[in-house]
């Protein structure tokens, strides 16, 4: 799994839909992964047109363009072919599906935006295939102005012929219709194409002539070679789904005017399906969209997927809240003045402890994150995070700052209260879910990927090593604990506590009691950093850190 984290979006198929919706997401501040087969539809094609900024451009030059620009927004894009994706269990906030790898990589998202397109599938006829996308076409928008002019055969296959005869008439006063295998024409058919001088060849068609590697005539099953310098042929639209059938998601058939053209997946206006939390956009729902259309759609399909994230994460910020002042409103508040909880999961003289201490100055800690949190999480991808012990919220900010998940827990309302002002001053509110636990009653629930325990030491009584292990216990697969403990009393403090001892490193982890063959130690040291003590003089203090990585 990459990394074991969970993206905000995984977008499969990395087109001009896909980019683009990758795009929008990417500036919203979302995680995003795009995972591309390098198969677009457009790749036999040697430009993009009716693209404003854009015009002619090649399609690989387009989509090359288009992957630099969202890395630019921290939008991560990888060369693979999912071949499967299904819905996986768990809270609400969590990943909802994992994507499975042709190459047996599996990743997890909270939401999917399926931008893969369709395959354009063609009669049977031979040299037709190797000719598509450069002299055998479809769309008078995309490759029209390239044949002006020119002689234009339209192949009937469907109900469309004459539609698109007069289309391409408008190009060129050469036009003709091979009645191959399609439809009788009916008399107003006829008319429209005689009136507009169109010729109509009846027979089927066999073969094409190509000389120099162009196009140069249609040949019909009597043996007659009908000159013609392009053709049009209208394909059945075959929607690239496959993915989707673990979801139960399938493909429905693609209807014009009452004629199936092929099939697709539904959506509504903003490419949502009907399977919860699952987008499409571009030619995979719309087989009619050309490429900017397919951009256009990516762009909406990405503004709803922040839209239905940001509700999501505001409906759990709520519950948050109401947890929090909800259960002490019905609680009441006790004789010694502290508020309690209904649920009586918070010890009453551990709250009043820490609220005190929080309430005795505006700030109590620094503001700036842990210096050996950010040297060891730096060089990590983002995911989801637990924040032990969060205080007022430095580590959790700067965390979701950096594009992580956060769930951060303290038992003092007064911190958390801090905690989320600082953060919604961030900007990174909605990343950041505040939890009030007392960590010796009540443990935050779900797996993450790092799980960060930050001097979590008390001078009450504390069961330390129960609480370590628990913490232990919420690492995901492949994800990592982080504990960061003094290692020794500070200079200033060493008169006043002559005889405290903390654990060391090796003891820590012998208390966590980890399976080794589930677990890898990644570091087991007493790094040192240099501080400022309480009389402005500056200081050296020494840490215990263990840091490990579950398998």
């Amino acid at each position: 799994m990459r990394e074991h984290r969970i993206y905000d979006v995984v977008v499969v198929g990395g087109g001009a839909a896909g980019l683009s919706g990758a795009l929008t997401l990417g500036r919203s501040r979302r995680s995003v992964l795009v995972i591309d087969g390098g198969a677009p539809r457009n790749a036999p094609a040697g430009h993009v047109h009716n693209y404003l900024t854009s015009e002619g451009v090649a399609p690989a030059d387009l989509y090359a363009t288009g992957r630099v620009e969202v890395a630019g927004y921290g939008v991560e894009v990888v060369d693979g072919t999912v071949t499967k994706a299904h819905r996986v269990e768990g809270p609400h906030d969590r990943a909802r599906f994992e994507v499975e790898l042709a190459d047996g990589e599996l990743v997890r998202a909270r939401r999917l935006l399926v931008t893969t397109g369709l395959v354009d599938e063609l009669p049977a006829i031979p040299g037709l295939a190797e000719r598509w996308g450069r002299d055998v076409l479809h769309c008078p928008y995309c490759h029209g102005w390239e044949v002006r002019d020119q002689a234009v055969g339209v192949l009937a296959t469907g109900p469309m012929t004459t539609h698109h005869a007069l289309l391409f008439r408008q190009l060129t006063d050469d036009v003709v219709v091979f009645t191959h295998t399609g439809p009788p024409l009916a008399p107003e058919q006829a008319e429209q194409l005689a009136a507009r001088g169109v010729r109509v060849v009846e027979g089927e068609v066999t073969g094409l002539e190509v000389t120099d590697d162009r196009l140069t005539g249609v040949r019909l099953r009597s043996g007659e070679l009908v000159a013609r310098q392009a053709l049009v042929v209208g394909p059945r639209f075959a929607a690239r789904a496959d993915l989707l059938a673990g979801l139960g998601l399938m493909t429905s058939e693609f209807v014009v005017g009452g004629h199936v053209f092929g099939d697709h997946v539904a959506a509504d206006a903003s490419g949502a399906t009907p399977v919860p939390g699952v987008w499409v956009a571009g030619n995979v729902t719309d087989p009619q969209a050309t490429v900017i259309a397919a951009a256009a759609a990516g762009v909406k399909a990405g503004a709803a997927l922040n839209a239905d994230l940001i509700a999501e994460e505001t409906d759990r910020a709520v519950t948050a809240l109401r947890a929090r002042t909800g259960a002490d409103t019905e609680a009441g508040t006790g004789a010694d003045g502290v508020a309690g909880t209904g649920a009586d999961v918070v010890d009453a003289e551990t709250a009043r402890h820490w609220d005190e201490l929080y309430q005795r100055r505006e700030r109590i800690w620094s503001g700036r994150a842990n210096p050996h949190l950010v040297d060891v999480v730096d060089p990590l991808p983002a995911g989801t995070a637990l924040d032990l012990g969060c205080g007022e919220g430095a580590d959790a900010i700067w965390l979701a700052g950096r594009g992580w998940r956060v769930t951060a827990v303290d038992v003092s309302t007064t911190a958390l209260d801090r905690a989320a002002a600082e953060a919604a001053t961030a900007g990174v509110a909605t990343r950041i879910d505040f939890q009030r636990h007392d960590l010796t009653r009540t443990f935050p629930e779900g797996l993450f990927d790092l799980v960060s325990a930050q001097f979590l030491q008390s001078p009450l009584e504390f069961p330390r090593a129960e609480v370590l292990r628990a913490a232990a216990r919420a690492v995901a697969p492949g994800g990592r604990l982080l504990i960061v403990e003094h290692g020794e009393v500070p200079p200033w403090s060493r008169l006043a506590h002559p005889h405290v001892r903390f654990a060391t490193p090796e003891e820590t982890l012998a208390e966590l009691d980890l399976d080794p063959d589930g677990w890898r130690t990644e570091r087991l040291d007493a790094p040192r950093r240099e501080v400022t003590d309480p009389d402005g003089q500056p200081a050296t203090l020494v840490d215990h850190l263990v840091l490990v990585r579950r398998r």
